[in-house]
């Protein structure tokens, strides 16, 4: 028996609506088949809501019932609907994964060999570079989660603002080999002094706060995952000043 279902989205010269494009890919790919309904002005969204009752389109209906939007589709279709305000590791495991995926491809076109010495400080590197990165785009956000749990920042709240380009800065002189003797101790002392801060805030306080790793606008847990990005820039920096200038 074929199912039949009934889509009502937004699709104007100057806007398509994403979750109506997502719902009717979902309805196709759950064998369904869609009366695509395109509601192409304002006026009539604003008509097709109020003869309905609704306030958001798209409007999916199946069998004749109201099912609602994308969300209440994937709730019906036993698919799992993502909390906005749930706290995930995600963003971090896949910043890590891909500076790995870059050390490793650097490392073969340098030497033809996938893992090296230098995989490990290119992987190291690129990371304090991505997460630079991330906490750039929005410092004043990152400031002000930052500020937070970081006891140096408390104190002087500049260094919240300074933190992402020191990083960034440490980060892109490690990749070239340049002027170790000054990214160094950068590294090492923004590392140092984000572990304790770290460890004080979630291990010994007990609080829970989100980590500005990678943003202002994240939803990452401070915890575990956070101290150990920055023990790895105090290890990046002692192996660093073990290697190539001691």
């Amino acid at each position: 028996m074929t199912k039949r279902a009934t889509l009502y989205r937004m699709v104007m010269p100057d806007h398509v609506c994403p979750y109506g494009l997502k719902s009717l890919d979902l309805l196709k790919r759950s064998g369904y088949e869609v009366d695509d309904r395109l509601l192409t002005t304002r006026e009539q969204t604003e008509a097709f809501k109020a003869e309905h009752g609704v306030k958001t389109t798209p409007q999916v209906f199946i069998d004749g019932a109201r099912i609602g939007g994308y969300e209440d589709l994937r709730r019906h279709l036993g698919k799992s609907v993502p909390d906005a305000d749930a706290l995930s590791y995600r963003p971090v495991v896949a910043v890590f994964a891909v500076t790995a995926l870059m050390a490793i491809a650097t490392s073969w076109a340098a030497t033809g060999t996938l893992f090296t010495i230098s995989t490990a400080e290119w992987f190291i590197s690129f990371s304090m570079c991505v997460l630079a990165l991330l906490k750039l785009q929005d410092v004043e956000r990152f400031s002000s989660m930052f500020l937070n749990y970081d006891l140096l920042a408390r104190r002087w709240v500049p260094y919240s603002y300074v933190y992402p380009f020191a990083e960034l800065f440490a980060g892109v002189l490690m990749v070239s080999g340049a002027l170790m003797w000054l990214s160094i101790p950068v590294a090492f002392f923004i590392g140092s002094v984000g572990a304790v801060s770290v460890f004080k805030a979630v291990f010994i306080e007990k609080r829970q706060l989100k980590c500005a790793c990678v943003g202002g606008a994240s939803k990452v847990p401070l915890g575990f995952v956070s101290l150990t990005e920055n023990l790895m820039m105090v290890a990046m920096a002692v192996w660093m000043l073990l290697r190539y200038v001691v």
